[in-house]
């Protein structure tokens, strides 16, 4: 395995296998006996192979092969959890999931199972299992939501005494005197932080939500839930009640540049904070496959994010 400082960080990818092989020619990794590679670079994925687009399987195909062969490396995303969980049967139950067969659930995860069957399925996931949630490697972390490192602590701990992705590691992340279902949430969805009783907000979907997502890489002080708030819900304008932030651990701007997915970005892409940077901008809902070219520059910055988007993906 070539030791590198050049790695190319690519966002969620939900089963769009035209434009990770359009993103990957243009960031000039070729194909070779079948796997695309690049003399002097790595990619890491930052998760999200599965769900929505109609290619997963072939995404699955070319992360794998591309992480076996050492000339990648990926984290787990919140889908491939989900995913996991979904297809982990209760001990001693039937027809009890540690993931709900609700309609939510089964509408979110409808591309996957109806492409991934059988040995597809039973494969995708013995892989899945095997992905860090967090990892820090030549200079640089990457995780898919948030980097948490109690959280991600707690985390390794539990797959370390339960098992990875076991029934007994789902036991305890559903355990309310157990922090790791909530270090789950934090490092592979957000942190998020309660609003002041009687406040709510509309989320997408339409339902009332009482927790807001926060921008864990800047400062809370002296800010509202609006302000302190990372997305584009319109959120109550409300002093931030800062013991509510106690259990997120904020970003410091002197740790190394980190690499997250999962927020559904969209417009050019650009840094978080100097030295932060998210690669989910949206291919899933007509957006881009981004993919942050990282040459072991400690400041992050708007020209090295490289992209192709849903119409040039075929070019």
């Amino acid at each position: 395995m070539h030791h590198t400082k050049s790695f190319d960080i690519i966002g969620d990818i939900h089963g769009h296998a035209a434009e990770l092989q359009a993103l990957l020619h243009s960031l000039g990794y070729e194909q070779q006996g079948g796997r695309y590679r690049h003399a002097d670079r790595k990619v890491i994925f930052v998760g999200d192979f599965v769900d929505r687009g109609t290619e997963i399987a072939q995404v699955i195909r070319i992360a794998k092969q591309m992480v076996d062969a050492g000339d990648a490396l990926a984290v787990m995303g919140n889908h491939e959890y989900n995913l996991i969980a979904f297809h982990t049967l209760r001990p001693g139950k039937q027809e009890a999931w540690f993931r709900e067969h609700s309609d939510k659930n089964l509408h979110q995860n409808e591309a996957s199972r109806v492409q991934l069957k059988d040995q597809a399925l039973a494969d995708a996931l013995a892989w899945f299992k095997t992905l860090p949630v967090a990892i820090e490697v030549g200079g640089i972390r990457v995780a898919h939501a948030s980097w948490q490192s109690q959280d991600i602590a707690c985390i390794e701990a539990a797959l370390e005494s339960a098992g990875r992705f076991t029934p007994a590691f789902f036991m305890l992340a559903e355990d309310p005197n157990s922090r790791l279902g909530e270090a789950v949430e934090r490092v592979l969805k957000g942190p998020e932080v309660r609003l002041p009783e009687g406040h709510w907000f509309t989320g997408k979907t339409g339902q009332r939500r009482h927790a807001v997502r926060v921008k864990w890489y800047e400062e809370g002080a002296g800010r509202t839930y609006r302000e302190h708030h990372f997305g584009s819900d319109d959120v109550p304008d409300v002093a931030l009640d800062l013991r509510e932030l106690a259990s997120v651990e904020k970003y410091p701007p002197d740790a190394p540049p980190l690499f997250v997915g999962h927020y559904w970005l969209t417009g050019i892409p650009s840094p978080l904070a100097t030295n932060v940077a998210c690669t989910d901008y949206s291919v899933a809902k007509n957006g881009k496959l981004v993919a942050y070219r990282w040459d072991g520059e400690s400041t992050l910055c708007g020209e090295k994010f490289h992209w192709v988007g849903k119409a040039n993906a075929g070019s």
